[in-house]
């Protein structure tokens, strides 16, 4: 409890400067860009727990719009607590949850702005991201790359996004992480009493779902007896509330589906974002 207690305390104290975007998903992979020239800094509290264990773990992500379609990231994690044995996933399109250093490119090649306050957009993300620790549940862990594509829809009261990605570990001294395919999809919506302007309060909720198909490690040249391959499927709401400049979002995605072959099971996953826009 004192532990997420600290974490609350500290994302609440972190401030996101941004020009265009904080306005969708909390897990799932989503759209938006940042203007040309956009500077963003965003913390995120997030945790993660097992049938054994849980994480504590704050993320930061620096971002820059080179133009209205193109973003440049980097996403850096303080580690309060790790996982001794941790699920192979993603906090979202822009948080590799394990404890990676990631850089990624984000570049919107498809925007159609078709009537008042409504769009359809697709975004294509390409990742590398290196990892804080030598082994994870002991194997060793190398670099990765990651790819995603989301495509999305937003108007002034619905809100939908899908999309799917693919992170794969290189081999380090014998030992290979699996790879991970995986799919996201949310849907949101913005009640017509928060359609107001300023200074009335502004609130979405969504319903985020992930789909993940770990494939299985290699130690030693052989699959790893922890063999973290198969199937998981979360679900769970979202919210997110602005009020002038200030901004809150807050979820948990809850198991309704496992099937892995040897590993952890999942209990939740929690995330919290505070920002400040300017």
């Amino acid at each position: 409890m004192k532990q997420t207690i600290i974490i609350i305390i500290v994302a609440m104290m972190a401030l996101s400067k941004t020009y265009a975007q904080g306005h969708g998903p909390l897990f799932g992979l989503q759209t938006p860009t940042l203007a040309k020239g956009g500077v963003d800094f965003n913390a995120a509290a997030m945790s993660l727990a097992t049938k054994d264990d849980q994480s504590f773990m704050l993320r930061y992500i620096w971002s820059y719009g080179v133009t209205e379609d193109l973003q440049l990231n980097i996403t850096t994690p303080t580690l309060i607590n790790r996982l001794s044995e941790a699920p192979r996933t993603r906090g979202n399109s822009n948080m590799p949850a394990n404890g990676d250093i990631e850089a990624s490119v984000w570049y919107r090649f498809f925007s159609n702005a078709f009537g008042v306050g409504k769009r359809f957009e697709s975004t294509a993300i390409l990742s590398v991201s290196t990892p804080t620790e030598d082994t994870r549940g002991g194997i060793n862990v190398s670099n990765s790359l990651h790819g995603a594509i989301s495509t999305g829809y937003a108007s002034r009261t619905w809100y939908a996004w899908v999309g799917g990605g693919y992170q794969y570990y290189l081999e380090e001294s014998n030992d290979q992480l699996g790879d991970l395919p995986y799919a996201s999809l949310v849907v949101g919506y913005r009640p017509n009493i928060f359609m107001g302007d300023y200074p009335k309060p502004d609130w979405r909720v969504f319903v985020e779902s992930l789909a993940e198909f770990p494939g299985a490690s290699v130690n030693a040249g052989q699959i790893s007896p922890i063999d973290q391959r198969g199937k998981k499927v979360m679900l769970g709401p979202s919210f997110l509330g602005l009020y002038g400049a200030w901004g809150i979002s807050f979820g948990a995605l809850f198991p309704v589906y496992q099937d892995i072959v040897q590993g952890p099971q999942e209990r939740y996953r929690l995330s919290m974002n505070i920002s400040y826009w300017l």
